[in-house]
């Protein structure tokens, strides 16, 4: 994209990241100065997409390092301790998440127990942050390049949610396996589910398909099984916010249909997401814990209100797609496919 999802200001210390709340509409970047900003920009989807929420969870940690330096070294440790956990709990669905700040705490606590100067440690976090940011731009990347080979000149393509550059470093993971076929000159077309209840697809991925100059179209949520079964969909592929050892795959609400869908009329559907997004540490996706979000989410759009006073709504942010639905994980190691059990371990191996 012509945009940073997520930038560091070294000038100042902060850290920007594009509101994709007031997408497409506003274009306006949210200013972080410590890691209570970042993390609410996690909680209320300032920033979103499991990739993008990884990134911007290092910087935090960085953040809340920089606001502990003058503290005691035990004391430090604690806190930021402390600062880990409570970004833990912004979005406890995406893996990336904790994946993030799994490896800042690593890091601090490796630093702290060889007596390196507090002073020191959260300019290696920020180093670490940088170093995330840069390896998942490079990983989207690879993954578009083994997933858009997939794809055939004169496909149409199914996509859910938004899984670009917005959910990412830059580049994107869905996206970025339809931008690959795109820029390898293949005439493509991607039909973009609206994404109820919060709109990613007609809000963001709808937008950024306008910025790569892909033919699209809109459609809502319940009309993907109608153009499937007239041969309308081609091929399938979504993004991931947490994947099982066994391929089970959590992504936004309205996946699984989809997924079922795919099967029934006989369309392939592939997951592609970073290794960072494959929990290992859980079997299935039984396992994986599913967000709920406000009601207001449902019965609001745009802030106006589109169901009666006082009605009862639920919002599950996510589903889980059992594997075998899947036909491929592509990943940035290439592509996994089942048995996953054996697939996805080998691809860590690589």
């Amino acid at each position: 994209m012509k945009v940073k999802t997520i930038e560091w200001r070294d000038s100042d210390l902060t850290l920007l990241l594009i509101d994709q709340i007031k997408l497409p509409h506003h274009f306006e970047n949210v200013e972080c100065r410590n890691f209570h900003e970042a993390g609410e920009a996690i909680r209320t989807m300032i920033v979103r997409g499991a990739p993008a929420i990884g990134v911007t969870a290092a910087y935090a940690m960085a953040l809340a390092a920089l606001e502990y330096r003058n503290l005691p070294r035990d004391e430090f440790i604690e806190k930021l301790d402390e600062a880990g956990a409570w970004l833990n709990e912004t979005r406890p669905t995406a893996v990336n998440l904790k994946w993030a700040i799994d490896q800042s705490l690593s890091l601090a606590h490796r630093l702290h127990d060889a007596y390196i100067q507090v002073v020191s440690i959260p300019w290696e976090l920020l180093r670490l942050a940088k170093q995330i940011q840069a390896d998942d731009l490079a990983f989207c990347k690879a993954i578009g390049a083994f997933g858009g080979e997939l794809i055939k000149d004169g496909d149409n393509i199914l996509t859910h949610c938004n899984a670009g550059g917005l959910a990412t470093a830059g580049y994107g993971t869905a996206v970025g396996v339809i931008t690959a076929a795109h820029e390898a000159g293949k005439k493509i077309h991607v039909w973009v589910d609206e994404t109820r209840p919060y709109l990613q697809g007609a809000r963001l991925t709808a937008w950024e398909m306008q910025q790569l100059g892909i033919p699209h179209t809109l459609i809502t949520d319940n009309m993907s099984g109608h153009l499937m079964q007239r041969g309308k969909v081609q091929f399938i592929v979504t993004g991931a916010d947490r994947i099982a050892a066994n391929g089970d795959t959590a992504n936004k609400i309205g996946t699984y249909m989809v997924a079922v869908l795919a099967k029934e009329n006989n369309i392939p559907f592939y997951i592609a997401a970073p290794l960072t997004t494959i929990d290992l540490k859980i079997k299935s996706g039984e396992e994986i814990p599913i967000e709920e979000r406000s009601a207001d989410e449902v019965v609001f759009i745009g802030g106006k209100r589109i169901a009666p006073e006082g009605v009862h709504a639920a919002h599950f942010g996510f589903d889980v797609t059992p594997a075998r639905y899947i036909h491929g994980i592509i990943t940035e190691k290439g592509i996994a496919r089942p048995p996953y059990e054996q697939s996805i371990p080998a691809l860590f191996e690589k």
